[in-house]
């Protein structure tokens, strides 16, 4: 086993042989929740169809004894959070959740492993005779649409050195660079099979998309959206990375430099837009509103 191959006992009746060998885990909490649920907390419980409570869950994704996929919803938040801090660290921790903190094990789910449990069938999803929930799904990574968007923009927020080197410097210079322009002009991202990233000279803010979701996301510091809508997290002893969400746009922002921006209706493309004159002050009010991680 993996250091994230453990077994949970008494996963509910619905888990063949009363156990799971845990891949992997992450957290649902109004600061940190899977993305590819919903631009928000509440959002992502519904999807789950669980109450959008303020200690949130822990999401432990496994296999059971004959290899079917199941998400076992846990209450103890911070119990999974420790794994998962420990995991990242490169060391191992028996992630064992007490049977009384389970909720729920739901068929499937709702993203891709790249691992899977030695000793059992490959992962598939369990017969469930049509009762109860259908399986969780990931979402096609072919298509594009709000689920694909916001899992590019959470790459974006965890890879920001990567995709701001990818951002025109004379454009778009760094922070404490002069000449700072107020706009931005769109750019294609890297493309899924490695290829470089491409021009368009049209000004971001012209986008009719990229508008909307500035006004929406200014909207937000007047009217506070739902717990989730707008998550901050640590970048530097100075900054940090805001991932805020809208209906049909994502941004990915430095408090101390620029904001990227990934729309429903532009596959694939990330526009960046400059920091100008309202940019810094937009950012810093969202991230007073954001839930910041303990």
């Amino acid at each position: 086993m993996t250091d994230r191959e453990n077994t949970v006992a008494g996963a509910g009746d619905a888990v063949a042989d009363d156990s799971l060998l845990v891949l992997t885990a992450m957290l649902l909490t109004p600061a940190r929740f899977p993305s590819v649920l919903g631009d928000d907390y509440v959002a992502a419980c519904d999807a789950l169809a669980l109450e959008p409570y303020e200690e949130g869950y822990g999401l432990v994704l496994g296999q059971d004894g004959e290899g079917a996929r199941w998400t076992v919803v846990v209450e103890d938040a911070s119990q999974v959070a420790v794994a998962i801090a420990a995991w990242d660290c490169g060391m191992e921790h028996d992630l064992s959740p007490d049977e009384r903190s389970m909720v729920c094990a739901l068929p499937g789910w709702p993203m891709d492993l790249a691992v899977s449990a030695p000793g059992v069938p490959d992962p598939h999803d369990p017969e469930t005779d049509g009762k109860g929930p259908a399986p969780l799904s990931p979402p096609d990574a072919e298509a594009w649409g709000p689920a694909q968007r916001r899992l590019g923009a959470d790459d974006i927020a965890a890879q920001w050195p990567v995709w701001r080197e990818q951002i025109d410097e004379a454009r778009f210079p760094r922070p404490g660079a002069e000449g700072e322009p107020e706009n931005g002009t769109e750019r294609e991202p890297e493309d899924r099979t490695g290829g470089e990233p491409g021009n368009d000279s049209s000004p971001s803010l012209r986008h009719p998309g990229v508008r909307r979701a500035l006004s929406e996301a200014e909207a937000y510091t007047k009217a506070p959206p739902p717990p989730g809508r707008i998550r901050s997290s640590y970048a530097t002893a100075d900054a940090r990375t805001l991932r805020v969400d809208g209906p049909g746009w994502s941004m990915v922002a430095r408090t101390d430099d620029i904001a990227l921006f990934l729309l429903d209706e532009e596959p694939g493309m990330v526009i960046p837009v400059g920091r100008g004159a309202a940019l810094p002050s937009l950012l810093t009010a969202l991230d007073g509103l954001a839930v910041h991680p303990t």
